[in-house]
């Protein structure tokens, strides 16, 4: 079989046919398909898309994740699913990588390919580890394309270090008022206005990376007589690291109920769609590297990427800190980026990858 020319029918398959997160169900399909055709076993389940994969025998196991779904969004004015996220690359440099595991599979133990729905919702991951994904597993490697800024074309990163984000979504409750009389009213839009001072205060230490800013102000409607009393915002919210997250989440907690304390207003909110920083482990790491040479030279090792960007693939380890994971980056010359609704790169990079890929698995399983 020419391995290359495999990957790309993979890829021009899952690229023609996206699926948004929770809805891979053809996806899933294509994916059980070429796994009955490869002779390999996996487990589907009956409540949720996506499947488990293995290969080999033993009590120990090294895991890969590839990340199955699909963004929903604008593209020529149309709105569609769309791969400008590049799982359909995840896809097929994971299957690439099952090939070449395939032509010398594991002795002791097994290699297991976690095909994970819904990343784009922050929470896929979540649910595959209640199905067991990480049962067994030592090592878990993940792989993903990155933006020709962090990655020249041809060369790799032996880890991806993702940023913690997260929303607070809110509503704010006060009381409407005539135009001529304000006093009579609680102005939400007051309150929105106090909310985005309060986010310029929060100073952390300049040697740290993070950010919070709104996202989404809603308040008013057709009579501009009205000040209206109800609003809705959100703010999205970045760390590098978790506990600096988590220092922001406490400042902003204490700060928007004191804003509805100073303006007697109700601010009911929710903190969604967390996902946290990597923790990427060394030993993984130096696994990535070890192959990102063997394979490609010591010329294609690029530094680790550090991206203020999120993937739930750090839930797997957040959830089970004794997994050592690390996440390869691939330069593909990737333009303009990641979930830009053009988004394209140079697919000759992902036969590579997936040999850097069945490598790093390899080395893990010897």
């Amino acid at each position: 079989m020419n391995v290359e020319k495999q990957i790309l029918e993979w890829f021009t398959h899952f690229h023609a046919h996206p699926e948004v997160s929770w809805k891979e169900v053809e996806t899933t399909n294509t994916i059980a398909g070429i796994l009955d055709d490869l002779n390999v076993s996996y487990r589907r389940f009956s409540d949720v898309t996506g499947l488990i994969a293995e290969i080999g025998e033993g009590d120990e196991v090294t895991a890969v994740r590839a990340d199955i779904d699909a963004l929903w969004q604008e593209v020529d004015g149309v709105m569609q699913a769309n791969h400008s996220c590049g799982h359909d690359a995840n896809m097929s440099m994971v299957l690439g990588a099952l090939l070449y595991c395939l032509q010398d599979p594991p002795k002791d133990k097994r290699i297991r390919f976690i095909f994970q729905p819904a990343e784009e919702k922050g929470n896929g991951s979540l649910t595959m580890i209640e199905k067991g994904a990480l049962e067994d597993v030592r090592y878990l490697f993940g792989v993903h394309l990155r933006p020709k800024e962090e990655l020249e074309h041809g060369s790799f990163s032996p880890s991806v270090h993702h940023g913690a984000g997260i929303y607070m979504e809110g509503k704010i409750k006060g009381i409407d008022a005539h135009g001529a009389r304000p006093h009579q009213g609680k102005n939400s839009i007051d309150v929105l206005m106090a909310i985005h001072s309060f986010l310029k205060t929060i100073y952390l230490s300049p040697f740290e990376s993070y950010s919070a800013k709104l996202t989404k102000l809603a308040a008013g409607g057709e009579n501009l007589n009205i000040i209206p009393g109800n609003a809705e915002f959100a703010i999205d919210v970045r760390a590098q690291k978790n506990e600096v997250m988590e220092e922001i989440q406490r400042r902003l907690n204490e700060g928007v109920e004191g804003i509805a304390k100073l303006y007697g207003v109700t601010i009911e909110y929710e903190w969604t769609d967390y996902t946290p920083g990597a923790e990427v482990s060394d030993e993984a790491e130096s696994i990535t590297r070890e192959a990102i040479v063997s394979i490609a030279g010591e010329e294609a090792l690029a530094p680790p990427v550090i991206t203020s960007g999120s993937d739930d693939f750090h839930f797997y380890t957040i959830k089970h800190p004794e997994v050592k994971a690390a996440m390869i980056g691939v330069g593909a010359g990737l333009t303009p980026g990641l979930h830009h609704p053009d988004m394209t790169f140079n697919v000759s990079a992902l036969n590579q990858a997936a040999k850097i890929l069945a490598e790093t698995l390899k080395k893990a399983s010897s």
